[in-house]
């Protein structure tokens, strides 16, 4: 698969996956997709994600591995892929840590304006 290729067919298997849970899922938790990544091959997707509240990331991804097979038939009903990957959905703790940067970084700037 071309590189360029490979980056549309990974976009669009994020944005499935956001109009999935945007049908499917309960709002509480909000899911949000924050990443896709795909292997050079294009067999295996991973789809990261993240919640609010942070404290229910637990209960959405049980949802998601339990809706796994339906998202799969929506995704070959609504993507366009000679290939089907095995797609998995994992918390994305790397935004997780940004944010928390970015609130630490904020108590600090408003520290220093008081």
């Amino acid at each position: 698969m071309q590189e360029e290729q490979h980056q549309r067919a990974t976009l669009a298997l994020k944005e499935l996956a956001a109009t999935f849970i945007q049908h499917e899922a309960n709002t509480d938790p909000l899911i949000t997709i924050t990443n896709a990544i795909a292997a050079p091959d294009f067999k295996h997707v991973t789809i990261f994600f993240t919640t609010i509240p942070e404290e229910k990331q637990g209960h959405a991804h049980i949802f998601l591995k339990r809706n796994a097979g339906e998202f799969r038939e929506f995704v070959k009903k609504h993507g366009r892929f000679k290939m089907l990957p095995h797609i998995e959905f994992e918390v994305d703790y790397g935004e997780r840590h940004r944010q928390h940067i970015d609130d630490v970084v904020r108590d600090i700037h408003e520290g220093e304006n008081t």
